[in-house]
């Protein structure tokens, strides 16, 4: 008599059922701690077994060739938890770069706008085409008086006021720094150019200057953050996020208590970032930018947790005794198999 516990078939079953759930209760784990903190370990520790147990379960049920769809019903309720978090933590690892650049680039578009809507709200001497082409101009100066290979009113800067004198039909004044500080210099001669071109009050000249200063200052602190790498752009984006909203918000609604509610109108603005990483924000972020991406993350999680599933149902059993070649529980007594 001569008793056999595994096949080779059970043997890769049992290392690839393993390997894959070994990886699924890692990620479990990841996804599940924003929700239960330092439990996730074991919770996802109990379910990886609990799993493992049915998959067991299952492969002996076929083998027997008895129907195994009851516990491929309470295999996937128990892997549907695994699944979503899986998810969670494999989109949110892998698309967070791209989130918080994409949220960054769309705060940019927003004092952008900001300035273009309120410039248009406010009460100027010359048409909007000139207006416009002084501002261009103006913005343009106002670099090149910071620029630090040419710091002051130089070769450039004297054209491009040139240029402003005759869009303005204005004779346009020549500053002189205080010191070595050609940021209030060029603050100055900005402020000049306004006076010229508006008929605004010291509250509308105020919103006027603030906004364009935060334009210039966080186009440029975003855009130096987005050429830094990706981990320094995960650790730093949600702060520089939430300073510059705040900021945008501040200045939107200043703007609106200036201008008024027949002029302007303002909705502030919230980080579409603070969610990232809790599983409502990954499974509705990856449904409205549905894309190769996360075609590949749905997939994988598919695989991680249903795949070995799918290839023990699957397997094709031995139509003469129910059994794939599995010898678990089995004995061969002479030369007939005999089933416990």
């Amino acid at each position: 008599m001569k008793k056999q516990l595994f096949t080779v078939t059970d043997l890769f079953l049992a290392f690839l059922a393993v390997l894959l759930i070994s990886v699924s209760f890692y990620q479990t784990w990841l996804g599940l701690d924003q929700i239960f903190g330092g439990s996730s370990v074991i919770i996802a520790l109990v379910l990886s077994l609990i799993l493992l147990f049915l998959l067991w379960q299952i492969r002996l049920v076929k083998l027997r060739g008895g129907s195994a769809t009851g516990l491929s019903w309470i295999y996937f309720f128990f892997a549907a938890f695994c699944f979503v978090a899986n998810f969670n933590a494999l989109y949110t690892r892998f698309m967070r770069t791209d989130i918080y650049t994409t949220e960054l680039r769309d705060i940019n578009e927003k004092f952008n706008d900001l300035e273009t809507d309120v410039l248009s709200k406010l009460s100027y001497k010359y048409n909007k085409e000139t207006t416009q082409n002084i501002e261009i101009k103006k913005k343009q100066l106002m670099e090149q008086i910071k620029d630090p290979g040419n710091k002051g009113i130089g070769t450039r800067a004297q054209a491009l006021i040139r240029d402003i004198e005759k869009l303005t039909g204005q004779k346009v004044d020549l500053l002189a720094p205080v010191g070595n500080d050609y940021e209030d210099l060029a603050a100055r001669m900005g402020n000049q150019i306004d006076n010229m071109i508006s008929d605004l009050s010291p509250e509308e000249r105020g919103i006027k200057t603030d906004i364009n200063n935060a334009v210039l200052k966080w186009n440029k602190e975003i855009q130096s953050l987005l050429l830094r790498s990706q981990n320094e752009i995960d650790d730093m984006a949600q702060g520089q996020i939430d300073k510059s909203l705040t900021e945008y918000n501040k200045l939107g609604n200043r703007a609106h208590t200036i201008l008024g509610d027949d002029k302007f109108k303002f909705t502030p603005s919230l980080s579409k970032t603070q969610e990232v990483g809790k599983i409502g924000y990954a499974f509705d972020h990856a449904i409205k930018n549905f894309g190769m991406f996360a075609f590949v993350v749905l997939a994988g999680c598919v695989l991680l947790d249903f795949g070995i599933l799918i290839i023990i149902l699957l397997m094709p059993t031995d139509p003469r005794n129910g059994n794939a070649g599995s010898v678990i529980g089995t004995k061969r007594v002479g030369k007939t198999l005999i089933t416990k």
